[in-house]
């Protein structure tokens, strides 16, 4: 038997990643000592650190460039995206003439490995993909395009099958743009801090305050479920959990985070266990600014730490819609030329105040300008949706059976563009309720729980529909699953709403009155509430409760009557009807104002209605 060499050659799976100065001989033409200085304090003060952060190392330097080598694909564009960001940073009041500026080019493959150096032809097409990369830009291969793609907050611009010098087989480059930028190369994406993406965020590693080795798989759970959960918001972009876990178990700047990964929010925290209760805070934060936006703390018994788990996880993704969607609206109303999407970050913003008809008015407008823009905007479209079921639903207008079809045919349309956008399922199922076709508005429902397990506002949809069928007992156990999921959400005061109404139908006027009262103190703004609470007090007798919380009523909507109220009939279903026949008697004890009869019963004929 042939004994195996002892000094065979060492080979191993790498991302290789090449640099050199656009421009070099120019620059040390132009003058050579300063050029020399300027070029060593960059990779001292630029270069260096990324790449050692990054777990990579320089296998030599090339005079005007050096050759690195990483052993993930990810931490080599990390790195490059990092350097040059710095570069940009350090060299951006240089005449434009005297700036250094690098190209990039990174690949991954097999390299043959010697103490001071790599070889091979997955080397050679790095160094020919740098060549082909902008002053300022990053280059990479189809191979470590695979490896990256849907990790980093970078978008790609496919460059095509590339000839390179003395490469045998076309390679199919990338060319590396931040999310969203809409520019070709970085120099001219870092011009501008807002080229983070919209609802761009990571998920920290949560931090195991118990120093527990037993809990970090729970820790560690948490972390990753949210991870996912998140990603689920409608055009959100979330750093993928291999990226967010690089930084586990280190001090971290979160404008720095921000920086690296482009993103516009960060979301850290922590587990603590004491003794059978669990408890969990988190933070969101802008990196921009460092400024804590929200915060968030749970506690809980330990029953099973994987039904606690998902519990938690579906808590902090539903509030955590809300609070980016608000955190973008502010961010919008700063900007001098808003897109189709900052519109529509501002529209549901107005949206989340309350039902009253200033607000849905300007939720309206903001809507309806993003569709200008982009008519196949699918947010836009569910936001007109909302507002238009919503205007209906709390009887703001006497033209609702006509905003009502308008809601259910944006509704129809944005399902058409988007037929997983979960929200519009579930306006789409309000539309159906409030058109005595709840059968229909709870499968809606239904099927955005099943596109998104945390919009708890589905839940509490399904007992409303469960009221107008005349199954008013059911409510309560939909409206409680909607809380269990979201216990502090910003549509909160609507289901309490919701809940009351099943009470009134109940015959349960006290409880009804109490529910009522919580709603009001969740959100002063909806008229309708106040409303229902004067019908609840005055079944009770007390009227003079009963005729201030009308007038609270009145003052938000002075046009409401209780005929306009009897003409928005959402269900013919008899037990419906008999509760609500209880909901005006009560209001006309409060003093809410009845209206005025049609024409045809002034004239003496019958009103159908009565």
């Amino acid at each position: 038997m042939v004994q195996e060499r002892s000094s065979r050659i060492e080979r191993r799976l790498a991302a290789i990643l090449a640099a050199d100065v656009a421009g070099y001989s120019r620059l040390m033409h132009d003058d050579e000592e300063a050029t020399h200085t300027r070029l060593s304090a960059l990779l001292a003060d630029a270069v260096d650190p990324a790449i050692v952060e990054h777990g990579g190392r320089i296998v030599k330097n090339t005079g005007d460039g050096f050759l690195a080598e990483f052993p993930s694909a990810v931490e080599a564009v990390r790195a490059a995206w990092q350097f040059q960001n710095r570069i940009y940073e350090l060299t951006v009041d240089d005449a434009e003439d005297r700036r250094i500026l690098f190209r990039v080019g990174v690949n991954i493959g097999d390299v043959i490995v010697e103490p001071h150096d790599i070889f091979g032809d997955d080397v050679n097409v790095a160094a020919r993909l740098e060549s082909i990369a902008e002053p300022g830009g990053i280059c990479i291969s189809h191979s470590a395009y695979d490896q990256v793609s849907g990790k980093l907050a970078v978008e790609f611009t496919d460059l095509g099958e590339q000839n390179l010098k003395n490469i045998v087989r076309p390679i199919r480059a990338y060319a590396a743009v931040p999310a969203g930028s809409g520019t070709g190369t970085l120099e001219a994406a870092m011009r501008s801090r807002a080229s983070a993406p919209p609802l761009s965020i990571v998920v920290l590693p949560f931090a195991n305050f118990g120093n527990d080795p037993e809990q970090d798989y729970f820790v560690d759970g948490v972390t990753e479920s949210l991870t996912t959960d998140l990603s689920r918001i409608s055009g959100s972009f979330v750093i993928a959990r291999n990226t967010a876990f690089t930084y586990k178990g280190k001090a971290v700047n979160v404008k720095q985070v921000g920086r690296e990964l482009n993103v516009r929010y960060v979301l850290e925290g922590s587990v603590q266990r004491g003794g059978k209760r669990l408890r969990v805070n988190v933070q969101l934060i802008d990196t921009e600014s460092g400024k804590h936006l929200w915060a968030e703390r749970f506690e809980k018994r330990i029953v099973d730490l994987f039904d606690m788990q998902d519990e938690i996880v579906a808590r902090l993704a539903q509030a955590l819609d809300a609070q980016l969607v608000v955190a973008e609206a502010r961010r919008a109303e700063r900007s001098r030329d808003p897109g189709a999407l900052d519109l529509v970050f501002q529209g549901f913003a107005c949206v989340y105040k309350g039902p009253t008809a200033e607000h849905l008015t300007q939720a309206r407008s903001f809507f309806e300008r993003a569709l200008l823009i982009d008519s196949r905007n699918v947010g836009a479209l569910v936001g007109m949706a909302s507002v238009d079921a919503t205007l209906g639903a709390y009887v703001l207008t006497d033209d609702r059976s006509a905003l009502l079809s308008t809601a259910e045919a944006s509704a129809i349309r944005a399902l058409s563009l988007d037929p997983d956008r979960a929200l519009a399922h579930r306006v789409l199922g309000t539309i159906y309720n409030m058109t005595n076709r709840s059968a229909l508005g709870i499968a809606e429902c239904e099927q955005a729980l099943a596109l998104d397990r945390n919009l708890a506002d589905a839940h509490a949809v399904i007992g409303m529909a469960k009221y107008y069928l005349g199954s008013a007992a059911e409510t309560e156990g939909h409206i409680f699953e909607a809380f269990r999921l979201s216990p502090r959400d910003i549509f909160a005061h609507r289901w309490m709403h919701f809940l009351g109404m099943a009470k009134i139908q109940l015959g349960a006027d006290a409880e009804a009155a109490a529910w009522f009262r919580r709603s009001i103190e969740a959100n002063r703004n909806s008229p309708f509430t106040h409303f229902a609470l004067a019908a609840a007090l005055g079944l009770q007798g007390s009227l003079d409760e009963a005729r201030t919380a009308a007038a609270a009523g009145l003052a938000l909507n002075p046009g409401f009557t209780i005929r306009r109220l009897r003409a928005s009939q959402p269900s013919d279903n008899p037990t419906f009807l008999a509760g609500r026949e209880r909901l005006y008697s009560g209001m006309r004890l409060s003093g809410v104002p009845e209206g005025p009869r049609p024409l045809m019963a002034q004239s003496g004929h019958a009103d159908p209605s009565d």
